[in-house]
């Protein structure tokens, strides 16, 4: 809980794998960041353990992308009937040790969602026929521009002035755009060559699509970014 409390932005989540007993609890710490981003494993022998661990220090440093795949049926059943159909597809791709199905990780009308950490990458809309591709790009360092819903870095306005500057661009490397400022009006990005792009974010008013499996049509939120 301390550590949580003193991490800007922090999310807990939890996570399992279906079928495969662990002999101990494992808990991940992520620093997820545009640059320098940090995974650590921690492995317990009860989650009470936790009280007495410092997860800022500590554990053993993961040096792969970690996948979390949502499967949070008590939220939405759209995630746990698409979520554990993408889990299988990515298994033999992903290690074993990296590869896990999560608890809510948001936008369930997304689903099947997919969470890259500590690269903080969000898919969505995968199925098994098209998400192994998806994530093995992400694996490579690149980002599959028609399933990518944003960074967790970023805050959704700056989400949506990437996604805009990279489909203009066509820059799908994740290390093509770094992040300058955000004035409130423009995002500023800039790249690999110093060139500066910006974008203006706006909310609007979305289609009309089903919030979950089986529920009626219904206008969504959607931030959307027009370059500058």
């Amino acid at each position: 809980t301390a550590w949580l409390e003193s991490t800007p932005r922090p999310r807990l989540m939890f996570i399992r794998r279906p079928g495969r007993r662990q002999p101990r609890q494992v808990v991940f710490a992520i620093r997820a960041a545009e640059r320098e981003a940090d995974a650590r494993r921690f492995e317990l022998d009860g989650l009470d353990e936790l009280a007495d661990v410092d997860l800022g220090i500590g554990g053993v440093a993961v040096d792969s992308q970690l996948v979390l795949v949502c499967g949070h049926g008590t939220r939405d059943a759209c995630c746990a009937l698409r979520g554990s159909a993408v889990l299988g597809v990515l298994e033999g791709l992903v290690p074993e040790d990296s590869l896990w199905l999560s608890s809510h990780q948001g936008g369930h009308r997304f689903a099947a969602n997919v969470l890259a950490l500590p690269s903080g990458i969000g898919l969505g809309r995968l199925t098994p026929t098209n998400a192994r591709s998806a994530v093995e790009e992400v694996l490579a360092g690149r980002i599959p521009l028609e399933h990518y819903r944003g960074r967790t870095v970023y805050t959704a306005r700056v989400q949506a002035a990437e996604q805009a500057i990279r489909e203009s661009e066509g820059l799908v490397a994740m290390n093509d755009l770094t992040l300058v400022e955000d004035d409130g009006i423009h995002v500023r990005f800039v790249d690999k060559g110093g060139n500066v792009h910006a974008a203006v974010p706006r909310e609007i008013a979305g289609p009309s699509v089903p919030a979950s499996c089986g529920t009626a049509a219904e206008p969504q939120k959607h931030v959307t970014a027009q370059l500058a």
